[in-house]
């Protein structure tokens, strides 16, 4: 079994070090076999600076380089089209030791010029696979500071599990043991069903007799429909090729995800590939299925399989088959959790000779009640990296009878296991385990977990006792406890303090009004739907769950014009409500302004709000959420309750994460508001969690001495074109020099061709350690136009 630290971590919460864990790991009976610490051969490589890139004068493809490494001026001959001047870059001098080659580096001579040094690319350092180019460094670091003090590295663990150990074949399993053994806490696992929206058109069926019931008796799926099947997250990609993984799709890699992260295997068919329903049965004698490993296998009676109408698509817990395999192509997936007898899933195993993932574990006993809730977590993530919609799921059959009660009785710990333990530490290791302890007259009655398969007597738990309290009879030392009380409020209800102090902040006043409105109004804002209809409301025109907040806060500013207050802004934090079910409720910060943003004064002119009014409230809001308001991609996509040509929509990926412009101006007739009004809608729960708080103490501030300087560049592009999309492009051009971007022009005038439109940008440039030359400003200029061009498909005007 193989992980990294910080895939652990994403289920641990500890502050030990690699080395803890690795003696803790061997400790606690899961032996490690082996660590991959990328940090190990990198002590030697510094950072470099290159001072001059000269063309070599017998070599027209190498550069004659002249590299600070800060104890002084190395001669590198290097090959990679991107040495240049100025770069910073991974050195490597005399006497270190290259990890790709395995030989430590040695001084060497280049078509006749003499090479001192030499400047790494991640893959020379094992770090990735690049290697068109050596590795760029931010500007910022110090010239002469070692790798290893201005990056991480994240170690590989292989451990070797034994085979009544099924639970620790997930890092989850893993950490539940490490947490036990007090080196750390284990992290909630939260699983929040997932609302289908659309009855499945597959179903699902267990074609079993009784005496064959036990092959498959859970089956839990649905049908996910509008996905896109593309390249993973790099996140999942870097989990994945960490443990020897090759990344193939989103939805195959999220399916090997599973099998390692929760010792889960899942499996998911291309949807339009399969005909009628989907049933788990014996193979008939002579059927055939063709797997996705690309061999054929000749099946009989013994064996389970997954089949739909044309027959088998799967053998079931151990290979799919490449006929219902997703591709690039799949838009509708049917995703399978299961339960397989871990007996007949061996022995078909045996038989054919084929050995995977899903098999080791299935053949091992997974959690039988972990069907339903790795369904859903799937879904989850699916519906996050793919997009899509799913159906309601569709189960058959019932969980397996796995609980059991066995009675401990503790003088056997030291009968068994020559070691005196508490009676209070037997019953908070088994505890810490899952298992469910209550006193009992002969000492505890211990409930084990539904993935703890193996602990079957009395002897087990006295196995487990000893394990934990550790094998060289030395107590487990418990971590120290902080002096503060635990914090009570939850990370989402301190987001919403903060987001609430900011709004107050902006001069918004928080209101709370009802969460139902009229029929009439929430059809304006896309609600209204029979289930959302309440069976006794307060009141006749009260019938209805808000489908949105803004409608409630657009009336309260209308009430307040009527008594005098035209100018004011409001904003509330409360659930919209998307559908009855649970999880069909969103947490949502909405805000609205109305009347003037200026009122009249002689220094200026009175101004009446606008969309970036709202714009700028909702930014504000997500700042002080905690999270970066320049990761969103502003799109042109406000709901139909927004004035078509004056909103937009935030989005992280392809999911939304508010909205904010003016309010219809039709909408506002019909709730009797005179505007101009503006709002928005934040959802937080769709913003990502708030990173943890770096451990180390934050670098000093790096303040250059050299004078900044602006360039202004005019781009005539499609009027369609979102100056975004301009502005994202030119701070991407150069990010160690370019500090700023801004939009100060913008011209859609006669002068301009049909379909057509000016925009003016100033760039700020600052040099950190010298001066721009007029050769290097030019250069840069030249880059921030291709990189326009390139996003935006406009040209520079002349």
């Amino acid at each position: 079994m193989k992980f990294t630290l910080d895939w652990l971590r994403t289920h641990l919460d500890t502050t030990a070090t690699l080395a803890e864990i690795e003696v803790g790991l061997t400790a606690i009976g899961l032996e490690v076999e082996g660590i991959e610490d990328p940090a190990k051969h990198l002590g030697g490589f510094v950072v470099g600076h290159i001072l001059e890139a000269e063309k070599h004068p017998d070599a027209d493809k190498l550069k004659l380089c002249k590299v600070d490494s800060g104890s002084g001026v190395l001669q590198v001959v290097c090959g990679a089209p991107n040495a240049r001047a100025g770069l910073k870059v991974i050195l490597a001098q005399p006497g270190t030791y290259i990890p790709i080659t395995g030989e430590l580096l040695k001084k060497g001579k280049v078509r006749g010029v003499e090479s001192q040094g030499m400047m790494c690319s991640w893959r020379e350092l094992k770090l990735g696979e690049d290697h068109e180019g050596i590795a760029e460094l931010d500007a910022s670091v110090a010239v002469g500071a070692r790798l290893l003090d201005i990056m991480t590295f994240d170690p590989m663990i292989e451990i070797s599990v034994t085979p009544n150990r099924v639970d620790c074949l997930g890092v989850r399993g893993i950490a539940r043991d490490l947490a036990a053994f007090g080196l750390g806490t284990l992290k909630p696992l939260k699983v929040e069903p997932v609302a289908g929206t659309f009855k499945s058109p597959i179903g699902v069926r267990l074609e079993f007799s009784p005496e064959t019931a036990n092959a498959c008796p859970l089956f839990a799926g649905r049908l996910i429909r509008g996905v896109k099947n593309g390249d993973s997250p790099q996140w999942l990609k870097d989990r994945l090729t960490a443990i020897g993984l090759r990344p193939i799709s989103a939805l195959v890699d999220i399916t090997n995800f599973f099998a390692y992260d929760l010792c889960r295997p899942l499996h998911v068919f291309d949807a339009a590939k399969v005909k009628g329903d989907i049933r788990a049965r014996l193979a008939k004698d002579g059927e055939t299925l063709a797997g996705l490993n690309g061999k054929t296998y000749t099946l009989d009676a013994g064996m389970t399989v997954i089949a739909d109408e044309n027959g088998p698509e799967a053998l079931a817990g151990i290979l799919g088959a490449e006929h219902s395999g997703c591709t690039e192509a799949t838009t509708e997936v049917f995703l399978e959790a299961a339960y397989f007898d871990p007996i007949r899933t061996a022995a078909t195993g045996r038989k054919l000779d084929i050995l995977s993932d899903a098999r080791f574990r299935f053949e091992r006993g997974v959690d039988p009640a972990f069907v339903v809730a790795s369904m859903e977590l799937a879904t989850r993530m699916i519906l996050d990296l793919c997009g899509g919609e799913a159906s309601e799921a569709v189960i058959a059959g019932t969980e397996p009878d796995w609980q059991k009660s066995i009675v401990l009785r503790p003088n056997r710990v030291f009968e068994l296991g020559g070691v005196e333990v508490p009676v209070a530490r037997m019953e908070s290791i088994l505890n810490d385990l899952g298992c469910a302890v209550a006193e009992h007259a002969d000492g505890l009655l211990v409930n084990p977990p539904s993935w703890r398969g193996d602990i079957t007597a009395e002897h087990d738990l006295v196995e487990e006792v000893i394990r934990i309290n550790g094998y060289d009879n030395i107590p487990a030392t418990p971590m120290p406890r902080p002096a503060m009380p635990k914090p009570v409020l939850t990370p989402g209800q301190r987001r919403s303090g903060w987001v609430r102090r900011q709004l107050a902040t902006r001069g918004l006043v928080e209101t709370v009004t009802w969460s139902f409105l009229p029929e009439a109004q929430a059809i304006m804002f896309g609600g209204g739907a029979p289930e959302m209809h309440l069976a006794n409301p307060i009141s006749s025109d009260l019938d209805v769950m808000r489908p949105s907040v803004l409608p409630n806060l657009v009336t309260a500013a209308g009430r307040n014009a009527d008594r005098g207050m035209k100018d004011l802004g409001l904003f509330e934090l409360g659930p919209q409500f998307d559908g009855p079910e649970p999880g069909q409720q969103r947490l949502v910060a909405a805000g609205i302004r109305a009347g003037r943003a200026r009122g009249r004064h002689w220094a200026e002119p009175a101004r009446n709000v606008d969309a970036f009014d709202a714009k700028a409230d909702i930014l504000a809001a997500i700042a002080a959420a905690g999270a970066n308001p320049d990761s969103l991609q502003v799109v042109a996509e406000a709901p139909a309750w927004y004035h078509p040509g004056r909103s937009g929509a935030l989005k992280l990926g392809n999911k939304p994460v508010g909205f904010f412009g003016e309010i219809h101006p039709g909408i506002l007739g019909q709730l009797d508001v005179k505007g101009p009004v503006v709002g928005f809608e934040l959802f937080l729960e769709a913003l990502p969690p708030q990173k943890a708080k770096a451990t180390k103490a934050r670098p000093l501030l790096k303040a250059s001495a050299l004078q900044p300087l602006d360039r202004d560049f005019a781009f005539t592009l499609d009027s369609g074109v979102a100056a975004d999309a301009v502005v994202r492009a030119a701070k991407n051009a150069d990010k160690a020099l370019i500090t700023d971007v801004a939009v100060f022009d913008l011209y859609e005038g006669d002068k301009m061709a049909a379909g057509k439109k000016s925009l003016a940008i100033t760039v700020t440039l600052q040099p950190s350690d010298k001066t721009l030359t007029d050769e290097e400003i030019e250069a840069v200029g030249a880059k921030i136009v291709a990189a326009v061009v390139k996003a935006t498909g406009g040209e520079l005007r002349g």
